[in-house]
């Protein structure tokens, strides 16, 4: 993983940030540093990713999926962890690391629901108080997480403002660790946001890759493929981050191709702009503005994404591919039927270009993170006649 200075990553990430914040991102910065050569903080992070979240989490070989395919395709089954979702592994790391610096109220943002429900649990686990931002429209076709977040002891918050998504809902967090800077830990869900965020998720959430590259030397030395959903990129980043140097592995990030009129495909069609903190490619006008978004999955549905990601689009160690809502929703149904396996609308988009990557390049060997399980997103596709 290179960064070119500390906070950046090519021109990419840094700290663009009110002053009242810089005091805490420097001391969040130290103890995180502090923390990942501690023994003790390493070992209680171990253990509760084994006994807590239930790691590690199966390679499972889709041998259905694989004869449709034509490729052999693995599953990364993040789906199993506890919550449901990769979210809770940088959950658990973050949430120990503010109790190590002396937070007791946590804040975070939540637009699929996952790092909400994941956050609460975490916190839950350490007595920790919990506020998420979520948006009213995420809020609305993600009510089970909503009503496992509120279970789990957390207050909701919807977002009433802009689109009512996760833009708005990080936007509310923010504005509430700007309020309250010291007695409150700003629980960023993705890679996304001031340094040393985008480094301290990925290195939480690398556990994903580094257990998929272990397990797959038990079939053959590499993968030919990792693909990943990406919407800021958190599940991609983790997952990358165990064959990143390995220049035998491509790497693929999905983004939501939307509707066709709208869409969340950021590295696709935006350009570099500073949005949360930190400067990425952003969706954005002529005039800077930050574009509307859409896109089926609430976890997608955002017009920014990590700076590492950026960088990885600039140096082409990575690609970037769009998926329609449709072809995920097909993707969907068919993990489904021939899997038994109900994924995560988003993890659908991953699934669905690894059918497009194997009908035009048949026999490859790929693993697809599948970052989520679809419980969450059932009422809202059923809602609408999608499913």
């Amino acid at each position: 993983m290179t960064t070119t200075a500390p906070g950046r990553f090519g021109v990419y990430g840094g700290r663009y940030v009110p002053e009242t914040l810089m005091a805490n991102l420097i001391a969040l910065e130290a103890a995180f540093e502090d923390a990942r050569r501690d023994a003790a903080f390493l070992a209680e992070f171990q253990s509760t990713l084994a006994h807590f979240v239930g790691r590690p989490t199966p390679l499972y070989h889709a041998q259905r999926l694989s004869q449709v395919y034509g490729g052999q395709v693995y599953l990364k089954r993040e789906d199993l962890t506890h919550t449901g979702a990769h979210k809770i592994n940088n959950a658990v790391g973050q949430a120990l690391l503010a109790k190590r610096l002396g937070k007791r109220r946590i804040v975070a943002e939540t637009g699929a629901g996952q790092h909400g429900v994941a956050t609460a649990a975490a916190c839950a686990r350490l007595g920790l108080e919990c506020i998420v931002y979520m948006g009213a429209l995420d809020c609305e076709r993600q009510r089970p997480n909503v009503e496992r977040m509120r279970l789990l002891g957390a207050t909701v918050k919807p977002c009433d403002a802009g689109s009512r998504n996760l833009k708005v809902a990080i936007n509310e967090a923010i504005r509430d660790w700007i309020a309250n800077p010291d007695s409150t830990h700003y629980l960023i869900g993705s890679v996304v946001g001031p340094h040393p965020y985008p480094l301290m998720v990925r290195e939480f959430q690398r556990v994903i890759g580094d257990e998929a590259r272990a397990q797959f030397t038990r079939v053959a030395p590499r993968p030919d493929a990792v693909i990943a959903c990406v919407g800021g990129g958190s599940n991609a980043m983790g997952i990358f981050a165990g064959f990143v140097d390995d220049p035998q592995v491509e790497l693929f990030g999905v983004e939501a191709g939307g509707d066709g009129a709208t869409t969340a495909a950021t590295l696709n069609t935006g350009r570099p702009g500073v949005l949360h903190g930190a400067l990425s490619y952003l969706l954005q006008d002529a005039e800077g503005q930050v574009l509307n978004t859409h896109s089926v999955a609430a976890g997608l549905d955002y017009p920014g994404v990590g700076p590492e990601h950026s960088f990885f689009k600039d140096t082409g160690r990575a690609r970037y591919e769009t998926v329609s809502d449709t072809e995920a929703l097909a993707a969907f149904k068919e993990t489904c039927a021939l899997e038994g396996i109900i994924p995560a609308i988003e993890s659908s988009h991953a699934v669905a270009f690894a059918r497009r990557l194997l009908a035009n390049r048949p026999g490859l060997r790929v693993i697809v993170n599948l970052s989520g399980r679809g419980d969450k997103d059932l009422p809202g596709l059923l809602a609408k006649g999608l499913v």
